[in-house]
């Protein structure tokens, strides 16, 4: 369990670090899977534009006078169809990527969601009055919001 949230001995039992922490795990999953997504997006636009280069270059511009003529050179060479292949992988890896960030982010979102609705109930009688602490160190320290609901 995270050292900051163990410290709320006295703002929080056992059920609320419990939720809390669950939270801020799932919180690191979906800026993980974010971050991934970035990174593979990113990567397979700038090998996609790398590889239009290439072709343009070495195939388009030698054998520009017949599109069968270029279709065929581009067929005779494994390794063209190869990078080809690659650059769609990376695309296909990024849609798949990009799928689990948005469950990572539901689920996020669901949980955090309900820490808010059930606020009363985890934080009673003399604990309500210093919740508004617990809430402030987990937008400060995980940039969890847990005042609205809204994103």
């Amino acid at each position: 369990m995270e050292s900051s949230i163990i410290m709320l001995d006295e703002l929080a039992d056992q059920t609320t670090k419990q939720l809390l922490e669950n939270v801020v795990k799932r919180k690191r999953k979906f800026d993980k899977l974010k971050w991934r997504h970035f990174l593979i997006i990113w990567t397979s636009v700038f090998y996609t534009l790398a590889l239009f280069y290439y072709l343009y270059k070495f195939i388009m511009v030698k054998y520009s006078y017949s599109f069968a003529e270029m279709f065929s050179v581009f067929i005779q060479k494994q390794s063209d169809l190869y990078l080809l292949l690659i650059s769609a992988a990376l695309f296909g890896a990024a849609k798949i990527l990009y799928e689990k960030k948005e469950k990572a982010e539901k689920e996020y979102h669901a949980l955090r969601c309900e820490i808010i609705d059930r606020s009363k109930d985890l934080w009673k009688e003399e604990r309500w009055k210093s919740r508004h602490k617990v809430f402030e160190m987990m937008k400060k320290e995980y940039d969890i919001n847990l005042y609205h609901e809204s994103k």
